[in-house]
């Protein structure tokens, strides 16, 4: 855990709100003012266990690879990707308690905590509400497990879902641009109730791993909307999909409805208040309102001060997520959902992305980096990313002759299939560790590109274009490749950690304008929002020289990843 604490802190007199988020391999929470938008202390907490890579059965449960190999049962599937829920837990209450500790923050004076998450990153739930690999008999079995956003064993049925769908002609494929994405809940859902039929029939609760916390601290089962509409096709006019159709692809599906408890709520609704046992634990007031859960991306829209349509946001970590809102509902080909009133009230939000950006660069670094870049690296006390982004930064662009396809995890939008893999075109003797990871960053903005075309397609453009997450403070060298190869002006997020700076907005909204909070998340991303941070304007002579070069990417993209050569599911 580390803990960060902002300076000139005065309790007297003001509104304190709690967003904790909860990212890929950590959770970080912040203590924000209502009034100024201040961010008054973080806290990080990285995941003891990270990424399940193995399961076994001890006294304590389930085990991690780095852990005592008592009762392993042999490394997961490659495709798999599971966490210790035990990891969450810990994080909620240790972040929280650390940024209430470290402020010095009167207990009064918070108002309202905000959780957001990946997704869709869910587990099954006993009839009791205990997570079910908490269960003796289920400990060891992997889909009783927390499913991380990135679990992709369920593409096969992510494929169905969507024929059946698509052949029935159901209107919930309207609004995921024609595909179902394997790392969506309802294909893991079949995954389950197809390879662990005891899992499905013991499980009570199916819950996003945000509700679940929402849950921890105010007693009540709720599901936000946000999770809902995205990642299981529910909407506010026609809910889940039907029985029938549910029917129809699983028999065991059919009671599918019954599983999922728990109503759903809109964004900056209060989903309850601290309970008192929590409120022990962290230091804080019972009675306290917790907002719905939303997810990680998704909360960050307020956070840039976005309270409108017609604003892109980009977050940019791990993977990365776009957020669209727009006044319009257009069919947007491969699309990750387009739900109403799930990030800002009145308008549609649209999601695409793209599922490796910072682990795509990552990769590289760990794997194919020469021992004399490390040793450079080191020399001069700076990161390998640091080292190749400053030596790639004097190339021209085009000037390597390397293109790439970046579906090193498959592709999120707008193709919308897992299966994809990896490319990278023009290597020769001469080609220089720099030179790919140029290359690699340029597909991750080319295919960026891809998806504002999709959306230029169906009507739908974004007038103002903001970014935020991890990569934004770290690599201004690659914030600036986007800038230039999406020929657009890009504002960043001026709060560091723009999803848990969100979910404190939602907090504000949750906690009401009577409690010293916001009527409603517009006026509080007009408060609070942290927009403001740096400006990245597009370079005319790198613009014109980009667009040769994406034609290039395109036809790749479109040759290997729209039927033209079915090769890379061939591999697999």
């Amino acid at each position: 855990m580390e803990d960060i604490v902002g300076e000139g802190y005065e309790a007297k007199g003001n509104k304190y709100v709690i967003g904790v988020d909860y990212g890929t391999l950590s959770a970080r929470a912040v203590l924000v003012s209502v009034g100024s938008g201040e961010v008054m202390a973080e806290s990080i907490y990285a995941y003891p266990h990270g990424i399940l890579r193995r399961l076994g059965e001890t006294a304590a449960g389930v085990i991690s690879e780095g852990e005592a190999p008592v009762g392993v049962r042999g490394d997961l599937p490659a495709d798999f990707a599971l966490q210790k829920i035990d990891d969450y837990e810990e994080a909620l209450y240790d972040t929280i308690g650390a940024v209430v500790r470290k402020s010095g923050c009167r207990a009064e004076d918070v108002i309202g905590i905000g959780i957001d998450a990946t997704s869709s990153t869910f587990l099954p739930l006993s009839e009791n509400g205990e997570p079910l690999c908490r269960v003796e008999g289920f400990r060891t079995n992997p889909h009783a497990q927390l499913k991380l956003w990135k679990h992709h064993g369920a593409q096969e049925q992510a494929d169905r879902i969507t024929a059946l769908a698509n052949e029935r002609k159901e209107k919930f494929m309207m609004r995921c641009g024609g595909r179902v994405n394997a790392e969506w809940m309802l294909p893991k859902l079949l995954e389950i109730a197809e390879k662990a039929p005891e899992v499905y029939e013991a499980t009570d609760n199916f819950m996003e791993a945000g509700d679940y916390l929402v849950g921890l601290l105010t007693g009540e089962v709720t599901r936000c909307m946000c999770h809902a509409g995205y990642k299981l096709l529910w909407n506010e006019d026609d809910g889940y999909p039907s029985g029938e159709f549910l029917k129809a692809l699983h028999p065991e599906l059919a009671s599918l409805h019954r599983k999922l408890k728990g109503k759903e709520l809109r964004v900056g609704a209060c989903a309850g208040k601290l309970t008192l046992e929590a409120a022990k634990r962290l230091g804080l007031k019972a009675g306290t309102a917790v907002a719905a859960s939303l997810i990680d991306a998704h909360v960050a829209v307020p956070a840039v001060g976005i309270d409108g349509a017609d604003s892109a946001l980009m977050i940019l970590g791990t993977s990365c997520c776009m957020l669209l809102c727009s006044e319009k509902l257009a069919y947007i080909k491969g699309i990750s959902g387009c739900v109403k009133n799930a990030v800002l009230p009145g308008l549609y939000a649209y999601e695409a992305g793209q599922s490796a950006v910072g682990d795509l660069f990552d990769w590289f670094v760990r794997n194919c980096v020469p021992g004399s870049y490390e040793r450079e690296a080191s020399e001069k006390g700076i990161s390998v990313h640091t080292l190749l982004s400053d030596r790639a930064s004097g190339l021209a662009p085009g000037e390597s002759g390397l293109v790439a396809l970046d579906w090193w995890n498959g592709n999120r939008s707008c193709l919308a299939d897992t299966k994809l893999s990896g490319m990278i075109l023009g290597l020769t003797l001469r080609t220089k560790p720099e030179e790919i990871y140029r290359a690699l960053l340029e597909a991750a903005a080319f295919g960026m590109k891809a998806v504002f075309e999709e959306f230029h397609k169906g009507g739908i453009a974004a007038d103002k274009l903001y970014a935020c997450g991890g990569i934004v403070g770290k690599n201004p060298f690659m914030m600036q490749l986007y800038a230039d190869i999406l020929g657009q002006t890009i504002e960043t997020c001026a709060a560091e950690q723009g999803s848990a700076f969100g979910a404190a907005v939602y907090a504000a909204v949750a906690a009401g304008g009577q409690k010293g909070g916001y009527a409603n998340v517009n006026e509080a991303a007009r408060m609070m929002g942290k927009g403001g941070g740096r400006r990245f304007e597009p370079i005319p002579r790198n613009v014109e020289a980009y667009k040769s070069l994406y034609r290039e990417y395109k036809i790749l993209h479109d040759y290997f990843g729209a039927g033209g050569n079915e090769v890379m599911h061939r591999l697999r």
